[in-house]
């Protein structure tokens, strides 16, 4: 088992990708704190868990992410519920749809807050719980390929990727020599139930997954949260040792390069 006893905190996991980390973490050995916002989807979560034989390994904590004092508060429950914090994984995030002409400032500072400044707030905080002990903890954020550019209607959000990844890389080098890793995986097109609600309310039909396109689908269909779930495990593990700063693609298709005119 990759994650073995360790104890692993990861945001905004009540559903969607989130839940997918949690149970493969879980299947993995490990101890985890799952975050939401919605009490009643923290307890249906909870309860999944435990019908599927995990409840022992697992603990809840509510808090608003947008609160500068949330990220300390959620650290700190994680080592009081579990006994430590041994991984992190900042999965929570939002995606509104904005562009330049549509975005505002209070849109801007809600995506950023939750997006950029509470994955840096949560560094901070499971930072000072490892330099308490004698052994070091390792962070995974969850970017997007939209970090790179992105598409246009997602303008904010995808500077908030940007900046996520730019956070990354700095904090690979400089906690590097406390044996303190933070990785990044920029994650592609994901099904999940949200995204398939977007769809809908961008006026998509019901069957929209059947319809996607094979330049943004090549292996036949869309990612799915265990996909991305596998990956998280390894970089949280000791498998994925001395690797640091470094942000990885998972996405089925190359981002630098690519060339589809041909098929168009």
């Amino acid at each position: 088992m990759l994650l073995k006893n360790k104890n692993i905190l990861v945001t905004g996991s009540t559903a969607g990708i989130g839940f997918g980390i949690v149970k493969q973490a879980l299947s993995e050995g490990a101890n985890v704190m799952v975050h939401g916002q919605n009490p009643d989807k923290l307890k249906e979560a909870r309860h999944q868990l435990e019908v599927e034989g995990f409840g022992e390994q697992v603990a809840v904590h509510g808090c608003d992410l947008t609160k500068p004092e949330a990220a300390e508060e959620l650290v700190e429950a994680c080592v009081t519920e579990l006994g430590s914090l041994d991984g992190l994984v900042n999965n929570a995030g939002v995606f509104p749809r904005n562009d330049v002409e549509t975005v505002t400032a209070e849109d801007f500072d809600w995506i950023v807050a939750v997006n950029m400044r509470a994955p840096m707030l949560l560094a901070q905080a499971a930072v000072r719980h490892w330099r308490t002990r004698s052994y070091p903890g390792t962070i995974v954020n969850i970017g997007s390929i939209n970090a790179h550019c992105g598409q246009p209607n997602l303008l904010a959000y995808s500077m908030s990727k940007g900046g996520l990844q730019t956070m990354t890389r700095n904090l690979g080098d400089a906690l590097g020599p406390e044996k303190i890793r933070v990785n990044q995986l920029n994650v592609g097109w994901t099904y999940t139930e949200m995204e398939h609600q977007t769809q809908l309310s961008e006026g998509r039909p019901e069957d929209w997954l059947s319809q996607v396109p094979s330049a943004f689908a090549p292996s036949g269909t869309l990612l799915v949260p265990e996909n991305i779930a596998n990956h998280v495990v390894f970089w949280l593990s000791e498998r994925s040792a001395p690797v640091n700063g470094s942000v990885y693609e998972v996405e089925q298709y190359p981002l630098i390069g690519r060339n589809k005119i041909a098929e168009s």
